[in-house]
């Protein structure tokens, strides 16, 4: 017998929960029901999430308009849980969307997600985040390859995320939503 796309599994926060508690130093995600597994990310990975996050902090706090951080939490439903490599969000979101518990509950204005090796998971940050980002209101999504030293820019427009450049390591990243932000992309990679 096959299975149909509406007998499958879907998947939820309190599944998460059980899953994590036997199986530390996995990472579980959650788009529209579907299920994201990913081990410990490579250092080079985790060397740029740090980089990004930190000129992303430095603008932030010396603006005073909002926060930058590494992976955060952020439940939008039961089954759309996510831990995007990073997230900016201003002063005036987070008061909004920062739960007691510590998750965001809705989207912050920028999210980064810095590529994983293999299919699956460069299918997930492309095609399943992007959607979901798209439809919860994200108003602008970075894809960082830290192989090809590339950075992706995704904005806003007419109700959805659309690609609007690609950059490189010589390319200098300034965005609307960051008003004087500006950041050569090869500082990402160093």
């Amino acid at each position: 017998m096959s299975q149909t796309t509406t007998d499958r599994v879907r998947w939820t926060t309190k599944d998460i929960e059980l899953l994590a508690n036997s199986n530390e130093g996995t990472r579980y995600e959650i788009v529209d029901g579907e299920l994201f597994v990913t081990k410990a990310p490579h250092w080079t990975h985790q060397t740029t999430c740090g980089n990004i996050c930190f000129e992303l902090e430095h603008w932030s706090r010396d603006k005073g308009l909002g926060r930058a951080t590494i992976n955060p939490g952020i439940i939008f439903t039961d089954s759309d849980n996510v831990i995007p490599d990073i997230a900016w969000a201003s002063n005036e979101r987070l008061a909004v969307l920062l739960d007691d518990a510590g998750p965001l509950t809705g989207a912050p204005e920028l999210v980064v997600e810095v590529l994983s090796p293999g299919a699956e998971q460069e299918r997930r940050d492309r095609e399943a985040k992007l959607k979901l980002y798209s439809l919860r209101g994200v108003q602008e999504y970075w894809i960082v390859d830290w192989r090809l030293e590339t950075v992706e820019i995704y904005r806003r427009e007419n109700a959805a995320l659309v690609l609007v450049a690609t950059l490189t390591s010589e390319n200098e990243l300034i965005s609307p939503l960051l008003p004087d932000f500006a950041c050569t992309v090869g500082r990402f990679f160093e």
